[in-house]
């Protein structure tokens, strides 16, 4: 339940994150996308050095959740990030939530329940070795870049929702080095300073914000967060069962796994089409 209660904490100031981020970004002159100028322009916007201290509070609460749970629990329960972000912008933007909104947001949660009470995530019994980790890091780099590649050629939603899909590929592959970090930590700071999983973390998140960040200025909120949200999740629980042996349950469980993905996917359709809300996050 700690890691429970930590990952939702976590999941909030995510949410407050991306609002205060988007506000930020999307004023930015269009020039500046995939450029270094980018992140110059926002570190005189205060509404973006807010959003980077609630991504920090949430990097921090996520990492105590998965020092007492597994990726297969903690990283599904980020999904919550979604309605909370909606609910977040709603009320900073003066936007009002349609039923449809309201809708979207019950089928998120009911879904997010119904993955969680049918998987049963369990924590792994062991740590990757070499070849899981090359293998994995290359398999989450050729995905990335992909993404960016066909980004880079569209435009308008599609980028921003390939962006999306990237930045979220990065932050579930900044998690499994987080949870391989975290079993460090028993070690002391002088083991801790000495992982390379540390390094590695913080270069994996520093390049998936930077993906963040074009994301939310290339397009708006309701295109990038449905992406990134429901991405993080499924291949970070992907990754805690390859890599690090977590559990979910099977068989007959598989039914009401998928469904519950499936209400994760519609309620984020819907929330992604929910114009009045599109309109107002989308002024600067």
């Amino acid at each position: 339940m700690i890691a429970v209660v930590l990952a939702v904490l976590a999941a909030a100031a995510n949410a407050v994150a991306s609002v205060l981020q988007r506000r930020a970004a999307r004023g930015m002159p269009p020039g500046e996308a995939f450029r270094l100028g980018l992140i110059l322009h926002l570190l005189r916007s205060s509404a973006w050095l807010g959003g980077i201290g609630a991504l920090i509070a949430g990097f921090l609460l996520q990492a105590a959740a998965l020092s007492s749970g597994g990726l297969a629990l903690v990283q599904p329960l980020l999904v919550a990030e979604l309605p909370i972000t909606m609910l977040v912008a709603g009320w900073m933007f003066r936007a009002r939530l349609s039923p449809m909104t309201w809708l979207a947001i019950a089928a998120l949660t009911a879904g997010l329940g119904g993955f969680l009470g049918a998987a049963s995530p369990t924590p792994g019994d062991r740590l990757p070795g070499l070849l899981g980790w090359t293998i994995s890091a290359g398999v989450t780099a050729g995905l990335v870049a992909g993404c960016v590649a066909v980004a880079i050629a569209s435009g308008g939603a599609t980028r921003a929702v390939l962006l999306g899909v990237s930045a979220g590929l990065g932050f579930a592959y900044t998690a499994v080095l987080m949870k391989r970090t975290v079993e460090v930590l028993p070690d002391g700071l002088r083991a801790l300073s000495g992982a390379w999983s540390l390094y590695a973390m913080v270069a994996a998140g520093l390049c998936s914000l930077f993906l963040l960040q074009n994301a939310l200025h290339s397009g708006p909120l309701v295109a990038v967060q449905p992406a990134l949200t429901v991405t993080d999740p499924v291949a970070s629980t992907a990754y805690g069962v390859a890599l690090f042996g977590e559990g979910i349950r099977t068989g007959p469980w598989v039914l009401p796994e998928l469904t519950g993905m499936a209400l994760i996917l519609y309620g984020s359709v819907l929330l992604s089409r929910h114009a009045p809300l599109r309109e107002s996050v989308g002024r600067p």
